[in-house]
């Protein structure tokens, strides 16, 4: 490969591997997240299942994924950045050919779950590859190239999706599978390996199998409590508190935390991750829902469906560093009170979206606020959280928030349109969908104003500490810890994980 790890050049054929290798690995998962929720409509009618099937095809790859990824950015560190990443696409590959194989909603389901496990090894990696195999001034302008083409791929998801569904819901998963060749090909033959020395000589097996566990309960006991209560799943209910419950007492008591206790004694750490709770519960229950109710209300196609979320990603890639310079100057409180009460408008917008919508007239005015909103809001709350840990803690903090955000989803779709009245077959009758989905626009409404109130309340007002990463760039130490302040497609999918500053070998 010519050049030791840390010390490639972007400018070189080297370092342009390493580049691809990483943005096609994250393209990968993010693709996959955005088609499928396009594809719930064709999923649902091929195999005859309720709204619970729909909301588990989506949650089971959540679940895992949300449960292991600090397992596997922790894993990387260890065992070597390049292998687990390597490992993870072929498990992402193998799964995704299952899901297009699946015979029955059953399978999909379990299917979706692995491929959770393979996105917790690969999504740590991507970044993480970057950040060792480059330093300076090639480090930012590496960061910054990776996050400008994982937008375009961003953009681009929607429309691929929805020609795919059109075609053969089944091939929003085929289409992992030459992806994913590719991607280990060009990985064992140019990536360099890198691990980190410092790294602890023990796995938090104990703290990720409580936290699975607990997630797994409340998320199986809240989905079903949407259609009725039982004693299974209020036992279910309690079983998954205690297990998380759990997990507080076994992360305090650890000598190798999967997340430092030390993080949440900041009280402006543990606000940005509630708001960070209540922001991406928004999301999680937006995503789902407008693609399906664009589909069985409003008559819109598979592709005309996926392509309305697409103006958010747009406004992301033009906005998003304007906004995160914008927190460097007058702090991170003003933009994460405004950013989630401007969106909060673009739902209640989404909320009157009819049985007789047009895109540009209905549903472009609604998501281009909703998108202004996020754009205001996802840069300075990352940096918030990233400027409330020390450097050490840097990579655990932006797991932590990682891990809140999809947690975030994952509950939320499993509340949301239970407590809305979406439950059984109830998604396919337009009028009683029709008053369901306007429940859950204002329930997302409300949450966003809470993540503003939060906020307004315990966000300081002083200057984040953000680096300037723009493409060819210098940056400062440690600034791949701003990273998404240039990857707005990855604040909409879930934070991307960080790596903490550390030196590599």
């Amino acid at each position: 490969m010519g050049d030791a790890a840390g010390e490639l050049q972007l400018r070189t054929p080297a370092g342009r591997w390493v580049l691809l290798t990483t943005v096609l690995g994250s393209g990968m998962a993010m693709l996959d997240g955005t088609v499928v929720n396009v594809a719930l409509e064709r999923i649902g009618h091929e195999f005859g299942a309720g709204f619970t099937g729909l909301q588990w095809t989506v949650n089971a790859y959540t679940l895992t994924l949300a449960s292991l990824i600090l397992l596997g950015g922790s894993l990387g560190d260890r065992f070597g950045r390049r292998r687990v990443f390597v490992i993870g696409v072929v498990w992402f590959a193998v799964a995704s050919a299952v899901c297009g194989l699946a015979p029955n909603i059953e399978t999909l389901i379990a299917a979706r779950a692995l491929q959770g496990i393979g996105g917790a090894l690969l999504t740590p990696g991507s970044l993480a590859i970057i950040s060792a195999s480059f330093h300076g001034r090639d480090r930012g302008a590496a960061i910054g190239a990776w996050s400008g083409l994982g937008g375009i791929a961003g953009a681009v998801g929607p429309f691929l999706g929805g020609w795919l569904v059109g075609i053969d819901w089944r091939l929003v998963f085929w289409i992992n599978l030459p992806l994913a060749v590719l991607i280990v090909v060009v990985a064992v033959r140019h990536v360099p390996e890198t691990r980190d020395p410092s790294a602890a000589p023990h796995l938090d097996v104990t703290g990720t199998v409580l936290a699975t566990l607990g997630l797994g309960a409340l998320t199986w006991s809240l989905t079903g409590l949407g259609s009725g209560t039982s004693p299974a799943l209020v036992v279910g209910l309690v079983v998954g508190v205690l297990a998380l419950a759990g997990f507080v007492v076994a992360e305090r008591r650890s000598s190798h935390p999967l997340v430092p206790p030390g993080l949440f004694a900041d009280r402006v750490f543990t606000a940005a991750n509630v708001a960070t709770l209540f922001i991406y519960a928004a999301l999680g229950t937006v995503f789902v829902m407008l693609v399906l109710f664009l589909q069985v209300v409003s008559g819109f196609s598979p592709l005309q469906a996926g392509t309305a979320l697409l103006p958010v990603t747009v406004i992301m890639l033009l906005f998003s560093s304007r906004a995160g310079a914008l927190a460097q100057r007058i702090g991170a409180r003003i933009p994460m009170t405004v950013g989630p009460l401007v969106s909060a408008g673009g739902l209640v917008l989404m909320g009157r979206i009819g049985a007789d919508a047009s895109w540009p007239a209905d549903v472009l005015p609604a998501v281009v606020v909703f998108g202004v909103g996020l754009s205001l809001t996802v840069a300075p709350l990352t940096s918030t959280v990233l400027d409330a840990a020390s450097d050490r803690h840097a990579g655990a903090a932006s797991g932590v928030n990682n891990a809140v955000a999809r947690a975030a989803g994952l509950l939320a779709v499993a509340v949301v349109p239970g407590v809305a009245g979406i439950t059984g077959d109830a998604y396919t009758d337009p009028v009683v969908f029709a008053a369901g989905y306007r429940v859950t626009m204002w329930i997302g409404a409300a949450l966003l104003v809470a993540a503003a109130v939060v906020s307004f309340v315990f966000v300081r007002t002083g200057r984040t500490a953000t680096p300037d990463l723009s493409a060819g760039g210098g940056a400062a130490p440690g600034g791949d810890r701003f990273a998404l302040e240039r990857c707005p497609h990855c604040g909409i999918n879930g934070p991307q994980v960080a790596p903490a500053d550390r030196s590599e070998p």
